[in-house]
Formats: C-alpha cells, structure tokens, sequence
C-alpha cells in the first residue's frame, strides 16, 4: 500500500485577497470566540508577511508568532497593533436598536 503524504493546513496560504483576508476575520470576529480573532489576525498576518508586520507594529517576530498563535493571549494593545500594521479598520454597531 502507498503512503499518503499530509501536511497541516495553512489558512494563511488561501488568503489571496483583502477580501478574502476581511471576510475570514469578519467572520472570526462574528462568532465572538476572541481566540478564533487571535487566529485570524495571525493567519492574516503570516499571509502579509509576519517580518513585515512585525516591522510595522514595532515587536519582535518571535513575539508576534507567539501571541497571534491558537495558544496565544495578546493584549489589547497588541491586538490593536497589529490590526493598525494589516490596515484593517474595526467598526462596532449594535444588535438590537436601543427604544
């Protein structure tokens, strides 16, 4: 019997687009999981190029892999770093009109 070759997926290798890029972590955002942001914001980061990311938000690599990574904790400071470094803009609106 042949073996079959696997590797772990890459969500960062399928994110082509700034579309592609804003409706993953739109969806993230949406399930209101903040490790599922976490991820998504790395996963986006690796597509851009994490050097270059890091190089933008002013921290170490290393750092970056580390906090943006399914184990990870960033802080918020972090958080908003790197989403300023991806050129991504957050925007909040209510789920239920306020009588």
């Amino acid at each position: 019997m042949k073996k079959i070759k696997t590797r772990i997926f890459d969500t960062a290798e399928f994110l082509s687009s700034e579309e592609d890029m804003a409706a993953y972590l739109e969806e993230a955002l949406s399930e209101g999981n903040p490790s599922l942001v976490v991820q998504a914001l790395g996963a986006i980061a690796k597509a851009r190029g994490m050097a270059k990311i890091a190089k933008d938000t002013g921290l170490r690599r290393e750092s970056l892999y580390k906090a943006l990574s399914p184990e990870g904790n960033p802080e918020f400071n972090t958080v908003l770093k790197v989403v300023k470094a991806l050129g991504i803009r957050l925007h909040a609106e209510t789920l239920h009109p306020i009588a």
